[in-house]
C-alpha cells in the first residue's frame, strides 16, 4: 500500500518517553512538527540495535530540523523499557532517548502495510510525515536490510528545501547542491552546468 501524499494513520498506544510508560501516545500530538516514524521488527535482536543507536546519534540533526523521531515495534512496553536498560555492548540500547511505541496488539504496523504477517513483526518500514500529518516518503525494506539514517536525513531536506522554495530535488541532492524549477525551462537550466 502507498501511503504517501495521504494522511498519516493515526494511533493511540502505550509507549516508552524519558524511561516511562505513556499511556495514549498519539501521533496527532505531533502536527507542526515532521515526523521519521520508523518501524524495527523486534526488541532483543541484531540489526535492530544498530538502526536504534544510528537515529539516536543523529537525533540532534533531526531536532535542529523540528523533526520527531519515533520508534514502533510489535514488542511490549515491558520489553522496550528492559531493552533500554540494556547496555549497548549487551546488544541493548541504553542511551536512546527518543519515544517508543508498543504496537503489541499488532494494528499500526496493519495500518502502515508492515506487517510481517507469519512472524507477527513489522519490516523496516520509514515515514516521513510532513507537519500537516501527511507522508511525504516511504520505504520498505526486507528484515535482514538495516536502513540508511544519512538518507531520512537527505529526505528531510529535501522536503523542506522543496516546501521553503518551490523548487524540486534531482537525483541524489543534498542539502546545498543545486535544484531546480519544475518546468521545461528548469531542467534544461539545471542540465546546462
Amino acid at each position: 500500500m502507498v501511503l504517501v501524499n495521504q494522511e498519516a494513520p493515526d494511533f493511540s498506544e502505550k509507549a516508552v518517553v524519558d524511561g516511562q510508560v505513556v499511556d495514549g501516545f498519539k501521533l496527532s500530538d505531533q502536527r507542526g512538527k515532521y515526523v521519521v516514524l520508523f518501524f524495527y521488527p523486534l526488541d532483543f535482536t541484531f540489526v535492530c540495535p544498530t538502526e536504534l543507536h544510528a537515529f539516536q546519534e543523529k537525533l540532534e540533526e533531526f531536532k535542529k530540523r523540528n523533526v520527531e523521531v519515533i520508534g514502533v515495534s510489535t514488542d511490549s512496553w515491558f520489553s522496550h523499557l528492559a531493552w533500554l536498560n540494556t547496555p549497548k555492548n549487551q546488544g541493548g540500547i541504553e542511551g536512546v532517548t527518543y519515544p517508543l511505541v508498543s504496537d503489541f496488539n499488532k494494528s499500526i504496523s496493519k495500518s502502515y502495510d508492515v506487517l510481517f504477517e507469519g512472524l507477527g513483526a513489522a519490516y523496516r518500514g520509514l515515514f516521513l510525515i510532513d507537519k500537516n500529518g501527511v507522508v511525504q516518503h516511504q520505504v520498505v525494506n526486507n528484515l535482514p536490510l538495516g536502513r540508511s539514517v544519512g538518507e531520512a536525513l537527505r529526505m528531510v531536506d529535501a522536503l523542506q528545501f522543496t516546501e521553503e522554495h518551490g523548487e524540486v530535488c534531482p537525483a541524489d541532492w543534498k542539502a546545498g547542491d543545486k535544484a531546480m524549477k519544475p518546468t521545461d525551462s528548469g531542467l534544461k537550466e539545471y542540465f546546462a552546468d
